[in-house]
């Protein structure tokens, strides 16, 4: 991806739409404080969270030069420094099958006034920004979503899923074996330092995972504009023997009014890089005293905490959902960029409305696993007709041929085609990401 993504200016298709319409599209300037707090407070707004206070507009002062904030405004209202739309992206890793990465363009914030609801604006956005992905040449766009019926139309399949866990950790026991490391209390400082590093790695080694800078990374220790949060946190960090972290923990205690023995753990974020760190750091967490409830949210749907405790049902899974969404842009470098389940051959006829990844192409795996992606379809073998939308769901491996197949979503020249295509794309580990943005 070019470096400076960041700094593409206005999409002049959708610009041009909108204006026809009355309101203007435009890039918000990172030198230009107020607009930026401006924009930040429309998304706010937007998600009906509280107006920005001063302190909180500091903690995000560090994602101006990393982001590329848009807005749309329409000068006819009380307030027309105030966007009535905003969307903000930059370019961000997501790691793929293999252990590589690709540049993906990561896309957030995206709100509409309800004043100026069913104008179009939000397709004008969406269309924008994948457009601007292209032009600074990400093969991909991701994102996270509040509602999960909006953004097919626009070619992202969910590609991710997770769960969320109550566990009753006076019933639920430990199996798991012994580590040899230690569990260890940090400070928020230290474990924001041990963090930057720890993160990275295990989002290295893990399929979906996307890097997460800025004020996305500050808030899991909570945001120096929320000292109350902050107050509430604890940070746990696992070393191995030679004393090196290898995995750390952030939770937070609720006290029950009625039980002081019946304080609920709720951990925010738990990320281990060994089996050794996974296991110790579940451990403290499940035999802390006066605990009788730990909850976790953005769980992997195949956590092997399940394994470790002696009643599996003591982990009560109180939620399953998409998480990742993955939009294709540019079929070769994308299918290029991870590998595949072995030696084959594998043609995808691509159906994009929006002309983007439109066509036919092949791919073709050696025995590592690494393929060579050509544009045109094979004569003959394995081949898929698949939706953008349904190739996103595929791309990280997440989802099955088979069962797309099955639900329509695809079609197989011939009846065997879907299960090769699973043998070829599927993760052997499901993808997962670990937060939001």
């Amino acid at each position: 991806m070019h470096a400076d993504a960041v700094s593409i200016p206005v999409d002049t298709a959708s610009a041009a739409l909108l204006a026809e319409r009355g309101l203007r599209m435009a890039v918000v300037d990172a030198a230009d404080q107020q607009a930026w707090h401006d924009w930040v407070a429309a998304d706010a707004r937007g998600f009906h969270d509280k107006a920005p206070s001063g302190a909180f507009l500091e903690d995000l002062a560090g994602d101006v030069p990393l982001e590329r904030a848009v807005g749309v405004y329409d000068e006819t209202v009380a307030e027309p420094r105030i966007p009535v739309a905003t969307v903000v992206s930059w370019p961000a890793a997501l790691t793929v099958p293999g252990g590589g990465e690709v540049g993906s363009w990561a896309i957030s914030g995206v709100t509409v006034s309800p004043t100026h609801r069913r104008r179009g604006i939000a397709r004008a956005m969406l269309e924008s920004e994948l457009r601007v992905a292209v032009a600074g040449g990400a093969p991909l766009a991701i994102l996270t979503v509040s509602e999960a019926t909006i953004y097919t139309r626009y070619g992202f399949g969910p590609a991710t899923w997770s769960t969320d866990f109550t566990i009753d950790a006076r019933r639920a026991g430990w199996v798991g074996a012994a580590t040899p490391g230690r569990v260890q209390f940090v400070g928020r400082d230290g474990a924001m330092a041990t963090a930057r590093t720890l993160f990275e790695e295990a989002r290295r080694g893990t399929v979906g995972d996307v890097e997460i800078v800025g004020h996305r990374f500050t808030r899991l220790f909570g945001l120096p504009s929320d000292p109350e949060e902050q107050r509430k946190r604890r940070f746990v960090r696992y070393d191995d023997e030679d004393g090196t972290a290898r995995g750390l923990v952030i939770y937070r205690l609720v006290e029950d009014p009625a039980d002081f023995a019946g304080f609920t753990a709720e951990v925010l974020q738990l990320v281990a890089t060994t089996d050794d760190a996974y296991r110790a750091l579940w451990r403290f967490v499940l035999d802390l005293d006066l605990v009788g409830t730990v909850k976790a949210w953005l769980r992997t749907v195949d956590e092997p905490l399940r394994w470790l405790v002696r009643d599996p049902r003591m982990i009560r899974t109180t939620e399953l959902r998409e998480h990742l969404w993955v939009r294709v842009l540019d079929p070769v470098a994308a299918l290029s960029a991870r590998t595949y389940g072995g030696a084959g051959r594998l043609g995808l006829r691509i159906a994009d409305p929006l002309g983007h990844a439109d066509g036919a192409f092949t791919i073709e795996s050696d025995p590592s696993g690494r393929a060579v992606v050509t544009e045109g379809e094979p004569a003959e073998g394995p081949l898929l007709e698949v939706p953008i939308d349904a190739l996103g769901s595929l791309y990280l491996g997440g989802a099955s041929a088979v069962a797309l197949a099955a639900a329509g979503r695809l079609r197989e020249r011939a009846p065997s085609d879907a299960a090769v295509a699973d043998r070829l794309l599927r993760s052997p580990v499901p993808p997962a990401l670990m937060t939001w943005f």
